[in-house]
């Protein structure tokens, strides 16, 4: 089971990037989606999730900013970030549970990570 992100980059603040995450080696199109960030000398956090049925769920610094979808065949995860802000930089990580209901914001309940892909905007 692979989970590839990409889309990071540097951007301005007040800018928009979005990320993407491909899953292939397995079809999570049952299964909740989601994103993590860790910033440098932080913890992992959560970003937001996804349901099967387009459920979303944020975490609250990045409620009416950031939007997460999914793709059609359900084995892609967006996140469309607006608004960008310095305190979102960070390395951003997909993951995927095997929960079939909401597995929440700990990072214990997601089963599948994708390697990061580097999130930096500038002041």
């Amino acid at each position: 089971v692979q989970l590839q992100a990409s889309g990071g980059g540097l951007v301005q603040v007040g800018g928009s990037l979005r990320l993407s995450c491909a899953a292939s080696g397995r079809t999570f199109r049952r299964n909740y989606m989601g994103w993590f960030r860790q910033a440098p000398g932080k913890e992992r956090e959560f970003v937001a999730a996804i349901s099967w049925s387009g459920n979303t769920y944020y975490a609250d610094s990045v409620k009416g900013r950031f939007t997460i979808s999914r793709g059609n065949a359900k084995n892609t995860v967006y996140l469309q970030m607006n608004s960008l802000k310095p305190e979102d930089t960070a390395v951003y990580y997909c993951a995927a549970s095997q929960r079939g209901y909401y597995p929440g914001p700990e990072r214990r309940s997601y089963d599948y990570w994708g390697q990061g892909t580097l999130v930096t905007v500038s002041s």
